[in-house]
């Protein structure tokens, strides 16, 4: 949907010869390169653009990079406005923001996740950077003020931003003055001074002037420069020219209506038409030109406009593309209104078919909404979808097909499929049964000849309208978890869905997969992702290639088959950033992906790096997952670094951000939460989170929950430990040795792994240790091939001395050393005490512990800790609960045995 003419709002003015010099204010702007704002802030025709161009071309080559972007209303959709931010950027200093640049094609992205990674890039550019945002005041839409706020507060100070408006723009303007990090020329600042006047009547205009007149026009006009060309232009030729000065009089647009009307009365008649006729078009070539008035000779008319100075602006230095000068251009269109408002109509629908000709269609489609030819639009709108579908730009479609009236819609088959579509990409289902219902009484009606009135321009679009139907209506019953439904209408679509139509398979076989993976059938859900993941790969669907991948590997890791969702995450980063080419939306998923499986292993540097990678690019590279996914990750590597707090923090802005993008929810973030809190021996807090989902150790078992009931057995024996009833191990045994049967039953080694390890510490727990031996040697035989590490790690000294014992008794694996080693790291020694299943002792229960495996007493222990006999007694009792003993020589037994005592460094006291 790339358009040609957009190129033409990244060109600055062209310097005309004859200006007049301004070094004053050109100095001032060099002052201002060292702030972060520079503000050009007056009226229309005060010469900011100009101005800037000149300060432009008076500095070195390539010093600094200058990135110029013209606005206009049109810029006020924040996902346009940045989208050319970026493109300026890029023309400057080539390949910065592509990362941000990819998010931006996301559903209704938000600035602060693509405005980072840009913002990095600018950073890491070895140069200085000078962005230009002309004409800011055509951009009023708050989101896009409160992202350039986040951009000045954030800009790298190699980079400097300079916006030209005729109003004061909703941005931190008296924080920044504050700061010493605003310039600002004002009105007062831009006003010719009677020397500037006199060198452009005299010097420019060549008029011979008297310094009494000029004196007169530079008062009256208080300096406004538009007002003083448009005086230049209305002398020329005159005989009276004192006497048109003497009678120049009036408010601002008095002067402008007066001096139009003069300029105006002077152009032959063929002028201006050519003038009003083309005032509706932002940018004009001459072929379009001539499209929009009928005639030829366009891009010669253009060319003289600029060569006489008649407010005609060449945008490239082509001199193909034109724009007016924007105050003028406002003039043209009311006299136009006023004048001729019956072919103003005409006049966008000659616009819209030539950008249709060109295949710009979102210029066809502004310019068809603007000549309120709906009927044209809606045709444009049909056609366009299938290419922004493509491309994912799913707010652009979205946002034409809200402003096609209902009415019309529901005429028109495919746009009313089109609609159920737009809102079901959003996680949004109101309207859409009954827009299909809509389509699908077209089809019927057709089908039996009875289809008067039905409106179809994408032929194609509607002979695929049966199998998109299907598609939408298995969407739409995801949407609201009927797994029924969803396979239903997914396998009514495959039936239907012709073999060439790889991406209507791929769709339905998605869906059919989604459905099997809710219900448990991993190694389906496996088999139809594949088959979804051939079909848009072979259609060049990359964008949702990389989306399956992500469920692909999800279900892979349930599975235990770590190897494979490496596999599957490394494919896929690489289609998503293959060089030259610009970054795909999903690459920051990919890399939130790996994070994980990296920790998993053991490898925490390698997970971080890959962390900081997805922060580059951005922490929602389009797919909807990420916001909460990346949090998640990062909340376990800091849990892993010893920063419980922070794990806990992140994981509650995980859940405040959660959207699962029709996946299911079988890792709620709460429950990972609820594992974090029990691992810090925070039971109550857990306990909450088991109450407010209503869990029981006696409910029947699903895949949909079996994580939550994996989380339940946790809880529940922390709790039987600390409590020291091995009634309640003994339950916790029953619910893990269900889930067992039902993990392996369904082929998810992953979960099993996991019940293993549990089950391997209830067992120990209870005193069971040939049990607990025989569960965690079942557990290392399924995570090995794998590499399996944190799972093991994680759970503390009880897991150490299960290690340990394993080592003894076992033929000891390398994964069984490699454990040993992994739990004598410097990172989980330092979340150690955190992490056992017991309530953890405090560093100081700790000391007196390791003091209790010596020979001293209990005044000794006092005094060598210089604390009172009663504290030392009060610390013991503590210690003895927390290890379920109930003295000191069972207490250091247990100990020894959960590794506590291996911690003590040197010789103990007394020994």
């Amino acid at each position: 949907m790339a358009s040609p003419m957009l190129d033409t709002k990244f060109y600055a003015p062209r310097q005309r010869s004859g200006i007049v010099p301004r070094p004053l204010l050109t100095q001032r702007l060099d002052r201002g390169a060292a702030s972060k704002l520079t503000l050009i802030s007056a009226p229309a025709g005060f010469g900011k653009s100009t101005l800037v161009a000149e300060w432009m071309a008076a500095r070195p080559n390539a010093d600094p990079a200058i990135a110029w972007l013209s606005l206009d209303a049109g810029d006020n959709d924040p996902v346009g406005f940045w989208t050319n931010v970026i493109a300026a950027l890029q023309g400057a200093v080539p390949g910065v923001g592509a990362g941000a640049r990819s998010l931006l094609d996301s559903p209704e992205p938000a600035f602060q996740t693509f405005l980072p990674p840009l913002l990095n890039d600018l950073n890491a550019a070895a140069r200085e950077i000078v962005l230009v945002l002309d004409d800011y005041h055509a951009v009023e839409a708050s989101e896009i003020q409160t992202g350039v706020t986040f951009l000045l507060d954030n800009l790298p100070a190699n980079v400097h931003l300079v916006i030209t408006t005729r109003a004061d723009p909703a941005l931190p303007l008296a924080r920044l003055r504050a700061s010493g990090q605003l310039i600002e020329v004002r009105a007062a600042d831009l006003r010719f001074t009677p020397d500037e006047a006199a060198i452009y009547f005299n010097g420019v205009m060549t008029l011979g002037l008297s310094a009494g007149d000029v004196d007169t026009l530079e008062s009256r006009t208080e300096g406004w420069i538009a007002a003083l060309q448009l005086a230049g232009l209305s002398m020329q030729g005159r005989d009276d020219v004192s006497g048109f000065i003497a009678d120049f009089a009036g408010d601002d647009r008095y002067i402008v209506d007066y001096l139009v009307e003069e300029v105006w009365h002077r152009q032959p008649d063929d002028v201006r038409s050519f003038l009003l006729q083309t005032s509706i078009l932002a940018r004009m070539n001459g072929p379009l030109c001539d499209a929009v008035t009928g005639q030829e000779g366009g891009r010669v008319t253009l060319e003289t406009l600029d060569r006489r100075n008649l407010f005609v602006i060449p945008l490239d230095d082509r001199r193909r593309w034109y724009r007016y000068h924007h105050l003028f251009a406002d003039v043209l269109q009311a006299r136009l209104l006023d004048e001729q408002p019956v072919l103003v109509p005409e006049l966008h629908r000659r616009a819209s078919e030539w950008y249709a000709q060109e295949g710009e269609y979102a210029e066809a489609i502004r310019h068809a909404f603007a000549g309120n030819d709906i009927s044209r639009a809606a045709d444009l709108v049909e056609l366009a979808i299938p290419a922004t579908r493509q491309a994912r730009q799913d707010v652009l479609s979205r946002r034409w097909i809200d402003a096609i009236p209902t009415e019309v819609l529901r005429m028109r088959p495919v746009l009313s499929d089109s609609f159920a579509g737009s809102r079901m990409v959003l996680g949004e289902v109101e309207g859409v049964e009954a827009a299909l219902d809509d389509a699908e009484r077209w089809l019927a009606a057709w089908r039996e000849g009875k289809a008067d009135g039905m409106v179809v321009v994408d032929e194609q679009g509607f002979r695929d309208l049966p199998v998109s139907v299907a598609i939408h209506r298995a969407g739409l019953a995801r949407l609201l978890g009927d797994v029924p439904g969803t396979m239903t209408h997914a396998r009514a679509a495959l039936e239907l869905v012709g073999e060439d139509d790889l991406v209507g398979r791929a769709a339905a076989s998605a869906l059919l997969g989604l459905s099997a993976w809710s219900m448990g059938d991993l190694e389906a859900a496996s088999r139809w992702y594949e088959d979804a993941l051939a079909g848009l790969e072979g259609a060049g669907f990359l964008a949702d290639v990389i989306g399956c991948s992500i469920a692909v590997a999800d279900i892979r890791r349930t599975q235990g088959r770590l190897n494979e969702a490496m596999r599957i995450l490394q494919r896929g980063l690489a289609l998503a950033t293959r060089p030259g080419e610009a970054v795909l939306r999903g690459a920051a998923d990919m890399h939130v992906g790996l994070s994980e499986i990296l920790l998993e292993r053991g490898d925490l540097e390698a997970a971080s790096q890959h962390l900081a990678q997805h922060r580059i690019l951005g922490e929602e590279n389009g797919l909807p997952q990420n916001p909460y996914r990346s949090r998640v990750a990062a909340a376990l590597v800091r849990q892993a670094e010893g920063d419980p707090d922070g794990a806990l923090d992140l994981l509650d802005e995980a859940e405040r951000r959660y959207d699962g993008d029709f996946s299911p929810e079988v890792r709620p973030v709460a429950a990972l939460r609820a594992r974090l809190l029990i691992r810090q021996g925070r039971l109550a807090e857990a306990w909450d989170w088991s109450r407010d989902r209503s869990l029981t150790a006696g409910d029947d078992l699903d895949y949909l929950h079996e994580f939550e009931h994996i989380t339940l057995a946790r809880l529940l024996l922390a709790d039987g430990v600390r409590e020291r009833s091995d009634e309640r191990i003994a339950a916790v045994e029953r619910l893990l040795t269900r889930l067992l049967l039902a993990a392996e039953a369904g082929g998810r080694a992953g979960s099993a792994i996991d019940i293993l390890v549990l089950l391997a510490l209830a067992r120990q727990a209870r005193g069971d240790a040939p049990g607990a031996l025989s569960a965690l040697v079942r557990a290392i035989e399924l995570a090995e091939p794998e590499g399996y590490v944190r799972t093991f790690v994680d759970e503390g000294p009880p897991m150490a001395a299960l290690l340990k014992l394993a080592a003894r008794k076992t033929n000891a694996s390398n994964h069984v050393r490699r454990l040993l080693t992994s739990m004598d790291s410097p990172e989980v020694r330092a979340v150690g005490s955190e992490q056992p299943l017991i309530e953890p002792l405090s560093e100081r229960e700790l000391e007196v512990l390791r003091l209790l495996e010596s020979d001293l007493v209990g005044p000794d222990i006092a005094r060598h800790l210089t604390v009172s006999l009663p504290t030392v007694r009060t610390h013991t009792s503590n210690i003895y609960t927390k290890l379920g003993v109930s003295n000191r020589r069972a207490a250091v037994r247990r100990a020894a045995e959960l590794g506590l005592l291996s911690r003590s460094e040197g010789r103990r006291p007394g020994a």
